[in-house]
């Protein structure tokens, strides 16, 4: 029997029990600094050097480069090592899917990746943790080695479009799969949260796992409010088994 198409789109809570924190939960970092948001926001990077120091402090502070993938990542591993075809369409930009031993080619990173650098002149990319070595050594805005320009990390920043490539290919997934997971993610942030409702339109079985109440929930048919490390598991598992069709 043919196994179905799962595809799961990922948030920032199935990366918070690997120690990195969400960003609009109860004890998010949006609403416990609320001018956090600017470092993270183009126009504001571009524009205000002083922000830019900022950012690449916090960079410099941030656990994710540090981070290790958790029992969820690990989980999504194992589901598609058993021979069930996986996709994941990640808002995260942790590259902890990648790290637990999912293909790259399997991964559709909506917004980025903070492992990378890219130059906002010239475009160059490079490791983050280049980049970062050159903070350590005393630089507070490096700028690009090749041209000059700006450096940010190769996320999309608030203020900019989504690569429309990445996107077109999850939307694409979404449409051909027969069952959607949306798990640690709000699905208030669009695009991304409107593919939940993409799938169901297109006949997909919805499975909502997330501590709080999503604007989908009414439409899935199953939401799991238990904790991420253990409830998506169990899923998985059932998917594996065929049990989850």
């Amino acid at each position: 029997m043919t196994k179905p198409l799962v595809a799961l789109l990922s948030g920032a809570g199935i990366s918070t029990d690997s120690g990195i924190p969400d960003y609009r939960g109860p004890d998010g970092l949006w609403r416990r600094d609320p001018q956090a948001e600017k470092l993270v926001t183009y126009e504001h990077y571009m524009g205000d050097p002083d922000v830019r120091r900022r950012s690449w402090r916090m960079r410099r502070e941030n656990r994710m480069l540090r981070a290790e993938p958790n029992t969820a990542h690990r989980a999504v591993v194992e589901l598609e090592r058993s021979g069930v075809p996986v996709r994941v369409i990640t808002q995260n930009v942790d590259g902890l899917h990648q790290l637990a031993g999912l293909p790259a080619r399997k991964v559709l990173e909506l917004h980025g990746s903070a492992r990378s650098y890219v130059c906002t002149r010239c475009h160059v990319r490079g490791p983050m943790k280049d980049a970062l070595a050159r903070v350590e050594a005393g630089e507070d805005d490096p700028p690009c080695l090749e041209c000059g320009g700006i450096l940010k990390p190769a996320t999309v920043m608030f203020g900019q479009r989504l690569d429309p490539v990445v996107l077109g290919e999850a939307l694409a997934v979404t449409k051909a799969c027969q069952v959607f997971v949306a798990v640690g993610t709000s699905l208030l942030v669009h695009p991304a949260a409107g593919l939940a409702g993409v799938a169901v339109d297109h006949g997909a079985r919805l499975v909502v796992v997330n501590g709080e109440p999503t604007p989908y929930d009414e439409i899935a048919d199953e939401v799991i409010r238990e904790p991420i490390g253990t409830a998506l598991p169990e899923v998985l598992r059932e998917l594996a088994v065929g049990d989850g069709s």
